[in-house]
């Protein structure tokens, strides 16, 4: 069993707080990336349409022996597929792929607010959650106002938003009116922009303060922090070394110093402009 901790989504359902993401892993090598994850303990996966690694993905999960109830798998829409009823097609497509009947985790990938679709598209998610082919639905990349425009026309608050976080980027307004409506936090790019980010003397002195790597100390901020997150590797050494991370913990000087790191400093995609596939 993971001795990962679990987060209570606002519908009751178990997500781990620590998973394991797939973006930019070729199909062809997710089979075995997703399988060395799952050796090391990870039992949550992310992955996306967009991805293009649904397949190998669900290969790993099906022959990994262990209980579908036990693992937690996210998957994504893509921005094309926008709008009720591509949605529901899409979807479709996407369990086919994973080779499964139902994901645990079912998110809108970026609002794309220029198409003024994602109220129809998560309408279509909603008719998921119903059926009970996705346990929890949710966005990625929403800013307030497209959070705060969803949660005046639809039904179901967010489970999660999942969102670019890391500690140059530390997203204090959209964690604010998450913790307002229950809606969990998932971060991606948890470890910013790589070495940049893990050079910074401050993580590399916390790092050292705790006998870790400053990666580890960035991932264990984040579980303090109380975010869900998904770092991704593709070397067994880094995957291993990503897990462990629940035997320390961070004090309040090191919290402190994380705090004072924040820039807004952005690395990816604006999510009021971007547009991509759409």
């Amino acid at each position: 069993m993971s001795m990962v901790p679990s987060l209570t989504l606002n519908n009751g359902v178990p997500m781990p707080q620590l998973g394991f993401g797939v973006w930019q892993v070729p199909d062809d090598e997710a089979a075995k990336v997703v399988a060395t994850a799952l050796e090391a303990g990870y039992r949550s996966i992310d992955t996306a349409a967009i991805y293009e690694n649904e397949k190998g993905t669900g290969r790993a999960l099906t022959t990994s022996g262990i209980a579908r109830d036990e693992l937690f798998v996210t998957t994504k829409l893509w921005n094309s597929e926008q709008g009720y009823d591509a949605t529901l097609r899409a979807f479709d497509a996407s369990l086919e792929r994973l080779g499964l009947e139902y994901v645990d985790l079912y998110l809108i990938h970026w609002p794309v607010p220029a198409k003024n679709a994602y109220v129809d598209t998560y309408k279509a998610f909603e008719k998921l959650l119903a059926e009970g082919r996705a346990k929890a639905i949710g966005v990625s990349n929403f800013l307030p106002e497209h959070l705060e425009r969803l949660l005046g026309e639809t039904s179901v608050v967010p489970a999660v938003n999942q969102i670019e976080l890391h500690p140059q980027l530390q997203q204090a307004e959209s964690r604010a009116l998450h913790a307002k409506h229950g809606i969990a936090t998932e971060a991606w790019s948890p470890l910013g922009s790589g070495r940049g980010l893990l050079d910074v003397p401050t993580i590399v002195a916390i790092a050292r303060k705790h006998g870790r790597t400053p990666a580890q100390a960035v991932l264990r901020w984040h579980l303090q922090m109380g975010n869900v997150v998904i770092p991704k590797s593709v070397t067994p050494s880094r995957i291993q070394e990503n897990i462990d991370i629940l035997d320390f913990e961070l004090d309040a000087d090191d919290l402190a110093a994380f705090a004072a790191l924040d820039e807004n400093r952005r690395l990816g995609p604006d999510p009021d402009t971007f547009t991509m596939g759409a």
